[in-house]
């Protein structure tokens, strides 16, 4: 007995497997000896494991998305809907692309703008510091910071942490200087021409007014890509837009008309793709739409 291990232990530890399908991918990583390829090195993320095989699924996802968009598709007369986003779609897939602010006050930013630049989106969504921070890096420099930097000391020294990244407050102060004359001139045309603002209109005119390529919006504008964005108020321009009620008062953003165009835009596309990056409200806002 004291010569053989306990056959309850053996059966545990050397219990034989079942076969597994054929089919089943195997584990394997990229080989660097290959050479630098970048199509080869997403490709092979499906079969690396752990996130990266979630990353390769994603990837695979929108391939499938941009094959279904440049599919030829028949478009009728309009009969549908005369509203913008309720003809029918001219594209095979209508890609949605929703993201957080966070994106944009980092990096990722140039990313996103090359994607609206090159319209490979037909619809954005985004929080309103998705929206402004844009606007503002064309106006002053965000800089690297720490994480472990303490926010109380740095907001006394006119500095505010996002994250990692640091954001002079005197950003935020050229950003009211341009943004004010602007929100006159659009209440302006609200009196005198009856225009009808909402917050994805908001974007599009600023969009205009920056006039800078390195912006999201600006692309947005030139490709008459629509920004929705439902939530504008939450943030520095709901800032901007609390001080304008007081020294130009009057301005109105609709945002029920927006519910519509972007529900439109799912209800008459052919088919559509979601990419959402982050959660919450640009998540909740794109998912409803495309419930419909």
């Amino acid at each position: 007995m004291a010569d053989h291990a306990p056959m309850v232990a053996m059966e545990a530890v050397l219990k034989p497997s079942c076969e597994l399908p054929e089919d089943m991918p195997k584990i394997k990583g990229y080989d660097f000896n290959q050479g630098v390829d970048l199509q080869a090195l997403l490709k092979s993320y499906l079969t690396t494991g752990f996130q990266a095989s979630s990353f390769g699924l994603a990837i695979q996802e929108i391939n499938h998305m941009i094959e279904k968009r440049l599919e030829p598709v028949e478009v009728n007369d309009g009969s549908e809907g005369q509203e913008s986003g309720e003809a029918k779609c001219k594209l095979g897939c209508t890609i949605f692309l929703g993201y957080t602010s966070n994106l944009i006050s980092s990096g990722v930013r140039e990313s996103i703008r090359y994607l609206a630049q090159h319209k490979m989106v037909d619809v954005i969504v985004t929080t309103a510091g998705g929206i402004e921070e844009d606007f503002i890096k064309c106006l002053a420099h965000t800089y690297l910071g720490d994480f472990s930097l303490p926010g109380k000391e740095l907001r006394q020294r006119g500095i505010n942490r996002i994250g990692n990244l640091l954001v002079p407050n005197d950003n935020y102060c050229k950003f009211e200087d341009w943004l004010m004359p602007i929100l006159d001139q659009m209440l302006l045309e609200q009196k005198s021409e009856g225009t009808h603002w909402t917050p994805s209109k908001m974007i599009h005119r600023l969009g205009k007014e920056i006039n800078n390529t390195d912006s999201v919006y600006y692309w947005a504008y030139k490709n008459n890509i629509p920004v929705f964005s439902p939530a504008l108020t939450d943030g520095s321009l709901g800032d901007m837009l609390y001080f304008h009620s007081y020294k130009n008062p009057g301005l109105i953003l609709d945002i029920v008309e927006d519910i519509r165009k972007i529900n439109s835009q799912a209800v008459f596309a052919n088919k559509t793709g979601m990419i959402i990056l982050g959660g919450g409200l640009v998540k909740h806002h794109i998912a409803n739409a495309n419930l419909m």
